[in-house]
Formats: C-alpha cells, sequence, structure tokens
C-alpha cells in the first residue's frame, strides 16, 4: 500500500488507498482532511477479489441501478457484507465490494477508467459507509435539504415527488435560505441532537458542503391541488422516514436495528410534517411558517 487519501464525512473518517477526488469522485474534494489517529473505515483496491472468497453468504436485498443499467445484491457474510454489482457483458467479472465490519475494512475489485466504473465506485462507497454509519447513530436519508435560520429541514418523496423543486422554491422565496444536499444527506445524533451533515452523494446537483445543523423538521411532500401541512404522530412519522433509510438495509436485523434504534433518537427531539402542495411560492412559505416558526 502507498499514499493514502484522508476524508471525514459527517464525523466518521475514511482513509483510501485510492485518491478518490483523482480518479473523478470530486464531490469528496469538500471532505478531504486529515485524519488524526487511526480512521473509522479504510479503503482499498484488490484486483483479484471475486464472491467465493468469502465463502457461504446470505442475500439481504437486490437493487436495480439505472443510474449504471445493472443489478446488484447486498449479502450477508462471516464476516461482514459482500455487494455484488453484475457486469454488463456477460463474460464481464462481477463488481464486488466487501467490509469487515470488525476492522471496518473495504475491500473492492472495481476499476476506474469508464463513467460507467465511476458511478458504481460512487455507490459501492456509500453503500459500504453506510453500514459504517449505522453503529454510529448514523442515517444516509433520501432527501433534499435546505438550511434555514441556521437549521435544516429534510424533504422527503419518492423520485419525482418534487423535493428539489420545493427546495428551490423556497432558495427563490425564503430571504437566506440555501441548499446543503439535495439525494443523500447524512443525519446523526451528536451531543444528544440529531444533526443533518452534507456529503458526497448529491444525486444530480453537486452540492457538496462538509456543513452541518441541528435539525429543524423533517417534511414528507405529496403532490395536490392545495396546500396543507399536518405534523404527524409517531408512529406515522416512523412511516414518513424510514422509506427514505437505505431500503438496501431493510431486511438485515442488525442494520435495521441501528436505524430504528437511531430514529428512535431522532423523533424524541424532532418534528416530522406531512405537506400537500402545489408547485408555488406559497407552498414554501407555508411549510416554512410551520417547521421554522413553530405555526403549526
Amino acid at each position: 500500500m502507498n499514499h493514502t487519501y484522508d476524508y471525514i464525512i459527517a464525523g466518521i473518517s475514511l482513509r483510501s488507498y485510492v485518491d478518490l477526488v483523482g480518479v473523478g469522485l470530486r464531490g469528496f474534494k469538500p471532505f478531504e482532511h486529515e485524519i488524526s489517529g487511526e480512521p473509522n473505515c479504510t479503503f482499498e483496491l484488490k484486483a483479484d477479489l471475486k464472491a467465493e472468497n468469502y465463502g457461504t453468504t446470505t442475500r439481504i436485498s437486490t437493487c436495480y441501478l439505472a443510474e449504471a443499467d445493472c443489478n446488484s445484491e447486498l449479502h450477508k457474510c462471516g464476516d461482514g457484507y459482500l455487494y455484488i454489482v453484475e457486469g454488463r457483458a456477460e463474460d464481464e467479472k462481477h463488481i464486488i465490494f466487501h467490509i469487515n465490519i470488525a476492522t471496518n475494512h473495504i475491500e473492492s475489485n472495481i476499476g476506474y477508467s469508464s463513467s460507467y466504473e465511476i458511478s458504481l465506485l460512487r455507490f459501492g462507497i456509500w453503500m459500504m459507509y453506510g453500514i459504517v454509519l449505522a453503529p454510529h447513530n448514523g442515517i444516509a436519508i433520501h432527501s433534499s435539504v435546505i438550511v434555514s435560520e441556521g437549521r435544516g429541514i429534510l424533504f422527503l418523496g419518492e423520485s419525482g415527488t418534487g423535493k428539489s423543486t420545493h427546495t428551490r422554491l423556497w432558495r427563490e422565496n425564503i430571504e437566506g435560505a440555501h441548499l446543503l444536499n439535495d439525494d443523500s444527506p447524512i443525519i446523526r445524533i451528536i451531543d444528544g441532537e440529531p444533526h443533518v451533515f452534507g456529503s458526497p452523494w448529491s444525486g444530480k446537483t453537486p452540492c457538496y458542503r462538509d456543513l452541518n445543523y441541528p435539525i429543524a423538521g423533517f417534511c414528507r411532500l405529496s403532490q395536490a391541488p392545495h396546500n396543507a401541512i399536518r405534523r404527524l404522530n409517531v408512529i406515522a412519522a416512523l412511516g414518513a422516514i424510514l422509506p427514505s433509510c437505505p431500503p438496501q438495509y431493510a431486511h438485515d436485523s442488525y442494520l435495521q436495528d441501528c436505524i430504528c434504534g437511531t430514529l428512535d433518537k431522532v423523533l424524541r427531539k424532532v418534528s416530522v410534517y406531512h405537506l400537500e402542495c402545489l408547485p408555488n411560492g406559497e407552498a414554501a412559505h407555508l411549510s416554512h411558517s410551520t417547521i421554522i416558526n413553530g405555526n403549526a
């Protein structure tokens, strides 16, 4: 192993033996920081990795990766987790990411000579990093995050429901509002308080900010011919947030217990809302006055 490259994301440190920024993952640039002491996790490439190296495995989930037009599977293995991506061609090797959960060492046989491989490298590290986060009260949440008056608001919803549109409306209508992340921010409990962190994963919007803020609230969106908002009870709140947590982890008891434990701590401190809305400035003002100003 030669030169190392250090990154800190949501307070969790990653030491890579690959220059992630240099190979094309420019979103990691703001997260370059020198690590003092031992890192929380490490990453290296090993070209000769094969799935059979890890013995008997149990498949946890399957996932179609639209960006790369390929299928993938997450498996539990003896010392951790194995993430396998099918190559595009029948004779192409499977791309593998493996994490040993005792050492949090991540290894992969992926290259980085094409946009296809860079896309899978980005997603594979996200998948493994989420496993590292889990016992540290951390979750990557599929959402768009706006910051207003020093606090973060996470807008949730399925793809196409208007998360990015709504945070854009905040920026256009709410003075001082700015975007923290537009796809996969990270929430963590810090000194007993829920915070939202920027990350190197921001979907189609290149918003990579090494910042964090206390969470003012969560808001699940749905399109409607009117604007109306309501605060959810605890059960409904959990049901609103849980689908935005990594679905690949949903059928693994260890990872799901970690996620539910973190959400339990979050929901003791932060309110969750449901906003039925039109794509207009009135909707932004309504959610702002309710979540930031407490006018429920």
